[in-house]
């Protein structure tokens, strides 16, 4: 009996697997335009502002053209947003509160970015990236001026340099990030590029 039900369930999971459209999850962050689309609609259904939607997609104005592929904030859920605050209280402790921004900021382009998982949760976990993941500090939980700044860091994209990296060389030294280019120094941190 528990046999049959099992595998009456797991056709059932299958089916459902295979019944929703398929979309490459690389662009669950883009939006085409359609035909009768403005900056403003676009914003408005995805909860951004018009001039951050410019921002995003390097448009000095609001014209737009059907068909077009439009680079959309990352949009993150309650859990992601924690997930974030506590990388961001780990990694920058110490650190001022546009340090703070900008580490959070670092993880949200890497989200967007080819280089790296599509998703926060596979940017944070993407194998030696962060050392509160590796230590255990990132299971501690964040504290209101983190989580505040996480707040600002998704408000803040695409107004951003780009910045894909961030170390302390007090602390660390990689001849993989001396050859990228520097976007900008908040307190110990370094950013690049």
């Amino acid at each position: 009996m528990f046999k049959k039900f099992l595998l009456t369930g797991l056709a059932a999971v299958s089916l459902l697997a295979f019944s929703f459209p398929v979309e490459s999850f690389a662009h669950a962050n883009t939006h085409t335009v359609q035909k009768g689309d403005s900056i403003y609609k676009i914003a408005m259904k995805h909860g951004v502002s018009a001039q951050q939607l410019q921002a995003m997609n390097d448009k000095e104005n609001a014209e737009i053209y059907p068909g077009e592929q439009l680079q959309l904030p990352v949009a993150l859920s309650a859990s992601e947003k924690d997930l974030l605050a506590r990388l961001v209280e780990a990694e920058a402790k110490g650190e001022s509160y546009a340090g703070k921004v900008a580490v959070a900021t670092v993880v949200l382009n890497r989200v967007e970015s080819d280089l790296f998982p599509d998703s926060l949760n596979g940017v944070v976990y993407d194998g030696i990236q962060f050392s509160p993941v590796l230590n255990g500090t990132i299971n501690q939980p964040a504290g209101a001026e983190s989580k505040r700044a996480v707040n600002e860091a998704i408000a803040y994209q695409g107004y951003d340099r780009e910045s894909l990296f961030f170390y302390n060389p007090d602390k660390a030294q990689s001849d993989y990030l001396s050859s990228k280019e520097v976007t900008t120094v908040i307190g110990d941190h370094v950013f690049l590029r």
